[in-house]
């Protein structure tokens, strides 16, 4: 593409939604990105894109979509590419897989590389491979949705 922005940007990583809410899962390569989102549709969210998700500006927001190619197909290892249903959704949230970040983290934004004018989106770090993750960005979608956020925990 010459000149301008580009209208849409290919990533590497995994998105799954909860209902119309997309959650990107980023990550190196064995890093855990299938797995937890196999993890996540397991608990009644679906498949948007496995391994490659392509962003767009739709509306001012986020638009995650899967290309033509791998739509509808997620790797489970130790099985093989399994057909599951796929649609597109609006990018809410972001997860790095690796390495988990501090107990009580800053709040970090992320925009995708390329997509001039895209907004940032609430960004987290979770190692991935945690039983409680697929709960964890549960609650962190409801929390960045709902302003649920708190600076202080008082005990009494």
């Amino acid at each position: 593409m010459t000149g301008g922005a580009a209208k849409a940007s290919l990533v590497h990583g995994s998105c799954v939604a909860l209902r119309a809410n997309g959650v990107l899962l980023l990550g190196d390569s064995g890093n855990g990105k299938s797995d937890l989102a196999l993890r996540l549709i397991h608990e009644g969210w679906r498949l948007v894109a496995d391994d490659r998700t392509m962003l767009s500006l739709a509306k001012g927001a986020i638009a995650a979509s899967a290309p033509a190619t791998i739509q509808g197909l997620l790797e489970v290892r130790g099985l093989g590419i399994i057909a599951l249903p796929a649609r597109p959704a609006r990018l809410k949230l972001v997860v790095q897989l690796g390495l988990e970040g501090p107990r009580l983290p800053e709040a970090e934004q992320w925009a995708p590389p390329g997509l001039k004018g895209a907004p940032g989106l609430p960004f987290i770090r979770l190692d991935g491979r945690h039983a409680s993750d697929p709960a964890k960005i549960t609650l962190a979608l409801r929390a960045f949705s709902r302003g649920l956020f708190r600076d202080t925990f008082v005990t009494k």
